[in-house]
């Protein structure tokens, strides 16, 4: 199934978005459109310094979301305002490429992101000006593989899209093309 959604949006890069972005921006040669380099998902977990089972939580439904193991994240340096110590386990990430990221970004267009409560398109504000996206999520129960009855709590999760777009502008149309539903400013 997995190969299926990769093999389509990889034809739908090569077949539509290809093309388009070359008549729209007036390169020259296919590979000067921009691509998806890869898509970074991170949990952070500021109740991980009290609760301990926080961490493998999290892992366990980012592991289940991109079917990939995530590496913990520790503190760099201690912060005794939060009871933070350096090297304590404070979060969660994956960074996905290839295959998984398109099968990731295929689901969090088309299953996730319309299950959001009062969805009304995401934010064209949040690129950072090098041409990556990063979008919030206030909960992972919007991803369909997330069984409400087993978590243990509501978290949620930044996604980065980072792309070896030059300009934002580029980098926004690229992800429309891929189908990501921006709300009009």
């Amino acid at each position: 199934m997995a190969v299926q959604m990769r093999e389509r949006l990889r034809e739908l890069y090569r077949e539509h978005i290809v093309p388009t972005m070359m008549r729209e921006f007036g390169y020259t040669n296919p590979m000067q459109v921009p691509r998806i380099e890869k898509i970074v998902i991170n949990v952070g977990l500021g109740e991980a310094i009290q609760n301990d089972r926080a961490i493998e939580a999290a892992t366990r439904d980012l592991a289940t979301i991109t079917g990939q193991r995530p590496v913990v994240t520790k503190a760099k340096k201690s912060i005794a305002a939060f009871k933070l110590r350096e090297g304590a386990r404070i979060g969660a990430m994956v960074t996905l490429r290839g295959e998984r990221m398109y099968a990731f970004l295929d689901k969090l267009v088309n299953a996730a992101l319309p299950r959001v409560r009062d969805f009304s398109g995401v934010s064209p504000r949040s690129f950072d000006g090098r041409g990556n996206y990063t979008l919030g999520l206030r909960e992972q129960l919007v991803f369909p593989e997330i069984e409400y009855d087993k978590i243990d709590r509501v978290r949620g999760m930044e996604i980065t899209i980072v792309t070896n777009a030059r300009s934002d502008q580029e980098a926004r149309r690229l992800l429309q093309l891929f189908g990501m539903p921006f709300r009009a400013s």
